[in-house]
């Protein structure tokens, strides 16, 4: 038999849709049944026609069938999944960034199942503003004298731009030209807004006299644009907010900063590097400032523009902050997380992010020790647990340099396959894709569970997952 009736004969063979449709559970909507159905029998012909099959025995009914259950299965259930985070970076962005406190859930579940005074003033009886809601809270933690958020930073950034800059210029340092992830950048986000990007100095150094030569009748701004997540190091110099300050007042300009992910906290006491806080940059002049809600300051998505009131009232005015202001439940979810920065010891205790943060080396160690001691009563084969020294991260595109040191737990196959590195690859994927899943990471051909980012009840759940990984990765 040549080559195009072997090929003729698999094509044949492949199970019938509504054959295999009879014996799909009848609870499962009939749309989503054909739709999987089809999908996989059409994956299937494609893999005859290309020569990745070339059984009949691969494409039997029930083996078809099998396929098709599986995909169902996970079709039905929520694409949005809760994981496990062993990977020590705190603010981690593929993993949905920093954790809301357990004790915020009860305010955002009042909000999501009852009618709310989201814009009505229930002292006047007439409407109100959603922003009411945190304005207030905003100005009394940071000393600005209004505020305004918006769905994230990037939001921020553009209707300030878009408010006091359209169709002028606004001047940054070449060396704060920041990209704060997928491909988003500074520059993209000032050419959507209509401003016009005048960039001064060097990559290194930028002077006072930088940003004056620059002036014209056409500048409408001058801003900065905090580092976050990066750092330049060596022959560098950049200009102060007093001293831009001073410069904006002398030409009658406003400043604004964009802190990216800002804090409220200092975190300097806790072994930190020194990262400027919203408050020390409006006492330090800016007329504006932005943040992000959900990186340090351990809160919902948001983007925070706090500052004078006269630049915070054009952009409340501005027709593009409907379509990027922030619903109900991310109110709720800031307003709570707000509240509990009115007492900065409480903070670095209440918020996830903060106390995962400021965890200390000793702590790690022990916590470690504890996971280790589940992993090894279930004597897991195949595998061996140790106890390792290693380096957290901030994440989120904060404090770049900052190393946290910490434990983990290390797994490596057993049997005499240190450093394999497809077993290695197996373990983690099937740690990955087990349920719930377990984010991990490797380092020196290592599985490292880095135990600042674990919760306290996810460590039996992470034997459990290994245990259960180990004989997917076929090293049991």
């Amino acid at each position: 038999m040549d080559a195009s009736q072997t090929m003729n004969n698999l094509l044949r063979s492949i199970p019938k849709t509504d054959r295999i449709l009879q014996k799909l559970p009848e609870d499962i909507p009939q749309s989503l049944k054909l739709r999987i159905c089809r999908r996989v029998l059409d994956d299937i012909r494609q893999a005859i026609l290309s020569g990745r099959i070339s059984a009949v025995s691969s494409i039997s009914f029930q083996r078809v069938l099998e396929r098709i259950e599986k995909e169902l299965q996970k079709a039905m259930e929520p694409s949005l999944r809760p994981l496990i985070n062993a990977t020590g970076v705190v603010v981690h962005t593929n993993l949905g960034r920093s954790l809301l406190s357990d004790e915020l859930l009860d305010g955002i579940r009042k909000a999501a199942v009852n009618y709310s005074n989201l814009e009505y003033d229930l002292d006047h009886g007439r409407r109100g503003s959603r922003y009411s809601h945190v304005e207030d809270i905003l100005c009394e933690l940071t000393g600005a004298e209004a505020a305004l958020v918006v769905n994230n930073n990037a939001a921020a950034v553009l209707i300030m731009l878009e408010t006091l800059a359209r169709g002028r210029e606004v001047i940054v340092s070449r060396g704060e030209l920041v990209e704060i992830g997928g491909s988003f950048r500074i520059p993209d986000v000032m050419a959507r807004s209509g401003a016009i990007l005048r960039e001064v100095g060097a990559t290194n150094r930028t002077h006072l006299a930088d940003y004056e030569r620059a002036i014209c009748e056409d500048t409408a701004l001058l801003m900065k644009v905090h580092q976050s997540n990066f750092a330049i190091v060596g022959f560098t110099l950049s200009v102060s907010m007093p001293a831009l300050k001073a410069l904006g007042r002398k030409h009658g300009l406003p400043v604004i900063e964009d802190l990216g992910s800002g804090n409220l906290v200092d975190l300097r006491p806790y072994g930190f590097v020194h990262e400027p806080t919203v408050q020390e940059s409006l006492a330090a002049g800016a007329d504006l400032v932005s943040f992000s809600g959900d990186k340090m300051l351990g809160g919902p998505q948001a983007g925070i523009i706090v500052g004078k009131k006269r630049f915070v009232d054009r952009i409340k005015k501005n027709p593009i902050n409907r379509a990027v202001r922030i619903d109900k439940l991310t109110l709720a979810a800031l307003e709570g997380t707000l509240r509990i920065y009115r007492r900065p010891e409480d903070a670095i205790a209440r918020i996830p992010t903060l106390r995962m943060l400021c965890m200390p080396e000793k702590e790690t160690a022990a916590r470690a020790g504890k996971l280790l001691e589940a992993i090894r009563s279930r004597e897991i084969g195949g595998i061996r647990a140790a106890t390792s020294p290693v380096i957290s991260r901030v994440g989120g595109g904060a404090l770049p340099l900052q190393e946290l040191r910490s434990t983990a737990v290390t797994i490596d196959p057993a049997n005499g396959r240190d450093g394999d590195r497809s077993a290695i690859s197996a373990l983690e994927k099937a740690l990955r894709q087990g349920n719930p899943p377990v984010i991990v990471r490797i380092e020196d051909d290592h599985i490292i569970i880095d135990v600042r980012t674990i919760k306290d009840n996810q460590f039996a759940v992470i034997a459990e997952c290994l245990e259960k990984a180990a004989v997917s990765a076929g090293l049991e």
